[in-house]
């Protein structure tokens, strides 16, 4: 029997030698090629700036105030998040681009260009207007432009365009789903409390349309960044009102005449300079160095070129030795905020206050600078991390808000404390109210079949079971507690912004204003963007000689080195994918349900705005 036992077993056996040989072979591999990866780093030349450079400003994916780690198996199996360059990067290269004599040109591509708020384009705008206030010229590509795409590349002093491509300027618009319908039909019942008739984020589960309120906020707000827009592009392409609002209003006449070349009626339009293919692009380069630089030599194809990332390396790396000892630490809080520890890419209220913790309590940290682009969320994080950021303030330590994109509702709770608030023209922010949200799934299981029953020691005991009626005596204890923190909310701004609550009150209401808007009410002390920011903390703490850092939660060290392994080796996410229409509505309906899983404020209360930055 056991001579047939050894007899039946051995296939096995020499399947799992197999497949440990193979096992063993494929670690012995990912260790090869890991060591490879790390000499290749040690032993490869840091990049170095030639002499009349062309810097190479070509933005990828979405840009964000901060960007987020992959898990390194998703960088392997290219399944990672959509790719992401930081602002912050771009700002540093073009601004330090300006006053290096070794650059020459600097070319704006935008064809990768998946996202980035009004704001975030009108920033980055304004460092590029700075660099040809230097004396040097920009110019600027595009196959084809979407609207933030163009906004960005007008500021050139030549634009070009695909013979094939085209430039869209469709204006803004607000669209949202309504579920009012849709829940009868199911039998949910959604309780709505909330404070101030502008506070629109609820909206979608109690009407089946648009309130006036927030229609007429809403017109409001979008004419507003329109017009910032409209103006910023008639003044850089030197076009008149009419020339604007004719490309715009009348695009089909136009194409019509132009017999469906949208490239002529960009061209014709006066939206663009020149129309180029690949080519020709590389060749006007050349061009430009040779009109502006003299001893170029005549025999050059194509100019040297430097990536942002290998300038900022370089540039890093010189000024390493006098990086001073005194910091300013830039804290981002990105996305929504929720309470406890939160993912990057999300505002956690302890995680992110633990960062505020820290820098107060580093010697080394002089100042701090929150940089917020975010539309709210738990009022219970928001309030823990502005409590944090009052202690830096009574420590001694001057904290400047800085808004992006979008610093509103939750988002102001944070900054309202502050010792100077700073954004920009088309940053939106406000959005002062308040709201609770309860579903109630009595009837969905009622037509199931299927009930709920059994005994409680208080009324409170099974108050918030959504398997339960809501009773009258929680529904009320909701609507006050979410009229406490609106009353609550007020005061922290009107002691923050010293003004009297009745007038905070007066242009609160959940109202969202422009970043301009918002400096005549008073929310906030003056526009500018990130260095008018890091200034006013530098002065603060009387510092003229500083180092900024941008203090992160601690993430897995692994995780990290392996994720600079794989990029440094061109495994990791440094292109960005073309996601098709249907991929974008994907992505939207997935960034919803994200969001709705962060609700997790211990209250049920919320200071979110529903607004996202054009």
């Amino acid at each position: 029997m056991t001579d047939l036992f050894k007899f039946l077993a051995w296939p096995f056996r020499l399947l799992w030698r197999l497949i440990d040989g193979v096992r063993r072979i494929a670690a012995n591999l990912v260790l090869l090629f890991m060591v490879a990866v790390v000499l290749a780093i040690i032993f490869q030349p840091g990049p170095s700036v030639p002499k009349d450079a062309v810097l190479v400003v070509r933005p990828s994916g979405d840009i964000v105030e901060q960007t987020t780690l992959d898990e390194p198996l998703a960088l392997l199996t290219g399944h990672g998040r959509p790719t992401q360059t930081a602002l912050a990067d771009l700002l540093e290269a073009v601004r330090a681009a300006a006053k290096d004599e070794r650059i020459a040109l600097l070319v704006l591509e935008t064809d990768d260009i998946e996202s980035a708020g009004l704001a975030k384009f009108d920033e980055l705008r304004a460092a590029i207007a700075e660099f040809k206030a230097a004396g040097k010229p920009v110019l600027a590509r595009g196959e084809r432009y979407s609207q933030g795409q163009y906004y960005l590349a007008s500021i050139a002093d030549e634009v070009h365009l695909s013979p094939d491509g085209y430039a869209l300027l469709p204006g803004f618009a607000s669209y949202s789903t309504y579920f009012r319908n849709a829940l009868d039909a199911l039998g949910i019942k959604i309780h709505v409390f909330r404070v101030g008739e502008y506070k629109s984020f609820v909206e979608p589960f109690t009407r089946n349309d648009m309130s006036n309120e927030n229609r007429d906020a809403t017109r409001a707000l979008l004419e507003g960044l329109w017009g910032r827009l409209r103006a910023d592009i008639i003044q850089a392409r030197k076009l008149t009102p009419e020339q604007f609002d004719g490309y715009v209003h009348d695009y089909y006449d136009n194409l019509k005449t132009a017999r469906g070349n949208t490239a002529q009626v960009a061209r014709d339009g006066g939206f663009v300079d020149r129309l180029s293919t690949r080519g020709e692009w590389r060749e006007r380069q050349l061009e430009k160095i040779k009109e502006t630089r003299s001893g170029i030599a005549s025999g050059n194809k194509e100019p040297p070129r430097v990536d942002v990332g290998d300038y900022l390396a370089a540039i890093r790396a010189e000024r390493a030795h006098s990086r001073s000892s005194a910091h300013i630490a830039i804290l981002v809080a990105q996305g929504s905020i929720a309470d406890g520890d939160q993912s990057p890419g999300n505002t956690g209220g302890d995680s992110f206050a633990r960062l505020i913790r820290e820098a107060r309590e580093d010697d080394n940290v002089k100042a701090v600078v929150v940089r917020i682009d975010s539309p709210g969320g738990s009022a219970w994080a928001s309030e823990l991390i502005r409590h944090e950021l009052e202690l830096t303030r009574r420590a001694g330590k001057p904290v400047i808000a800085s808004m992006s994109s979008v610093a509103a509702s939750g988002a102001y709770w944070i900054a309202a404390s502050a010792d100077e608030i700073f954004a920009r023209t088309t940053t939106i922010t406000g959005s002062i109210g308040v709201f609770g949200i309860f579903p109630e799934f009595v009837e969905p299981m009622n037509r199931l079949g299927l009930t709920a029953d059994g005994v409680a020691t208080t009324p409170l005991a099974a108050a918030l079971d959504p398997r339960l009626p809501l009773s009258a005596d929680a529904a009320n204890a909701l609507q006050l507690t979410v009229e406490h923190t609106y009353h609550r909310f007020i005061d922290l701004v009107a002691e923050g912004r010293k003004m009297k609550a009745e007038d905070v009150d007066r242009i609160a209401r959940g109202r969202v204003w422009t970043g301009e808007e918002a400096l005549a009410n008073g929310l906030v002390d003056k526009l500018g963007g990130l260095d008018e920011a890091i200034a006013a903390a530098a002065a603060r703490a009387n510092l003229a000689d500083y180092t900024v850092t941008w203090p992160v939660l601690d993430a897995n060290p692994v995780q990290q080195v392996l994720q600079q392994l794989l990029v440094s080796a061109g495994v990791g996410n440094v292109a960005a994918l073309k996601p098709s229409p249907a991929s974008r509505i994907m992505r939207q309906v997935n960034d919803g349900l994200d969001m709705l899983a962060l609700w997790n404020d211990p209250r049920h209360v919320y200071t979110h705005c529903l607004c996202v930055a054009p």
